[in-house]
């Protein structure tokens, strides 16, 4: 799908869709619970899809109705079909730790763009934990259930936090007390503070270093839960960015208290000279002159494509480190943001940990998403702005945001759609 934007200015009010992080943790978790659980306001997009197809082959049955989800969980009966995760990694990864659970053996299937993506630490440390796997020439892996034994396990923390919290939401269920040690700095942090915060809603408790370089799992029953789904932080930085860039936007779902990092889309902007606003659960921000900022993203590595547009317009040199694992991501966040920019007239200088891009005055283009979500909603920003801008394989924003589109129509985008 083509969508080609024409210059816009935006004003209006948005509901963020729900977290799709929390939303797979907690659809895991109440997998895990012997019980029904009740997600309120799930986040339904690809990714979720992904999860939802794996977790009724193992099983899981899973009813969907007016906006809740309600999970029988606590026993798995695999189908016997392989696992097809498609193009969402959490689900992949997560699955490929639970599995160790589940009777059987099992193939979980990536889509060909995942199976690219690393395993190898989780694989390694599931290794070291007695689960019986193998990593198959095309990506694709098979695990044998009932193998996760426990003890300890080493894992590096500075290529995905999904590792270490695959291995949080399953060793509670090891038949041996589980210590993990992350051998590096572990990255992304926020993330496996929401696991943690999630794994407590079903009655799990895990010891764990400040630094959260060191757990200490025992053996534990889930117990089932009932609980609503926050907005996505991630998700709304792009209509705040919009607000930033073209306009006004009020956000509505959004928690100012969230333990989701990427709210720290907010101090981004307020210290590059937007105005933002909070008022209970609702965020506004409004257009102002936007300056260059120095950041690090080593924590909040998926708003690098936000921030990289935002500074395509800032005055100044933006310097943006931390940035190394995005070039893991859907797409080579770091190239295909920077061809993307140059495309658009914007000068970017690429170092393999730092990025430094010269704000100036974007000019419409032809824009790759390389079937990457962030890609495709960043750039319809820097397009609404230039104007004559075409984004390539829009469609691919239902991983997490399938509405994205509607919602931008909704405030003010102008756009045509090609499909």
């Amino acid at each position: 799908m083509k969508v080609s934007i024409d210059k816009s200015e935006v004003k209006g009010r948005v509901v963020i869709p729900s977290s799709k992080s929390y939303t797979l943790r907690g659809l895991i978790l109440s997998a895990m619970a012997k019980g029904e659980s009740e997600i309120l306001s799930p986040l339904a997009s690809d990714d979720t899809d992904a999860a939802l197809d794996v977790l009724n082959n193992i099983g899981v049955s899973i009813k969907q109705e007016n906006n809740v989800w309600r999970v029988s969980g606590g026993s798995f009966a695999p189908t016997g079909k392989d696992l097809r995760c498609r193009d969402s990694a959490v689900t992949f990864r997560f699955m490929t730790a639970i599995s160790s659970l589940v009777p059987g053996k099992h193939h979980l299937v990536p889509s060909a763009g995942l199976a690219k993506r690393p395993t190898l630490p989780l694989l390694g440390a599931l290794t070291q934990l007695g689960v019986k796997l193998k990593k198959q020439p095309d990506g694709s892996i098979i695990v044998e259930g009932g193998t996760l034994k426990g003890g300890e396990a080493h894992i590096v923390g500075n290529i995905s936090s999904q590792f270490i919290s695959a291995l949080l939401l399953v060793t509670p269920r090891a038949e041996k007390p589980v210590k993990i040690k992350v051998t590096t700095v572990l990255e992304s942090r926020p993330f496996v503070g929401m696991t943690m915060e999630y794994l407590e809603k079903f009655g799990i408790k895990i010891k764990a270093s400040p630094d959260l370089r060191e757990f200490e799992i025992t053996k534990q029953e889930y117990h089932p839960a009932r609980f609503r789904i926050e907005g996505d932080w991630t998700s709304a930085s792009y209509p705040l960015a919009l607000g930033a860039v073209l306009g006004e936007v009020e956000a509505d779902n959004l928690n100012p208290e969230s333990l989701q990092g990427d709210k720290m889309i907010l101090p981004f902007l307020n210290e590059m000279g937007a105005h933002v606003g909070i008022s209970g659960n609702t965020t506004t921000v409004k257009k102002g002159k936007l300056r260059a900022i120095k950041a690090d993203f080593a924590d909040v590595t998926d708003l690098l494509p936000t921030m990289g547009v935002l500074a395509a317009v800032a005055e100044g040199d933006s310097e943006f480190t931390g940035i190394a694992r995005t070039r893991l991501k859907e797409s080579n966040r770091v190239s295909s943001l920077k061809e993307g920019l140059e495309r658009m007239g914007i000068k970017v200088v690429e170092e393999q940990n730092r990025l430094v891009i010269t704000g100036g005055t974007p000019k419409g283009a032809i824009i790759n998403t390389y079937n990457d979500h962030r890609n495709a909603m960043a750039f319809s920003i820097l397009g609404a702005l230039a104007g004559n801008t075409v984004i390539n394989g829009a469609e691919c924003v239902a991983k997490t945001y399938p509405e994205y589109w509607d919602m931008a129509k909704s405030i003010g985008m102008r756009f045509k759609v090609d499909e």
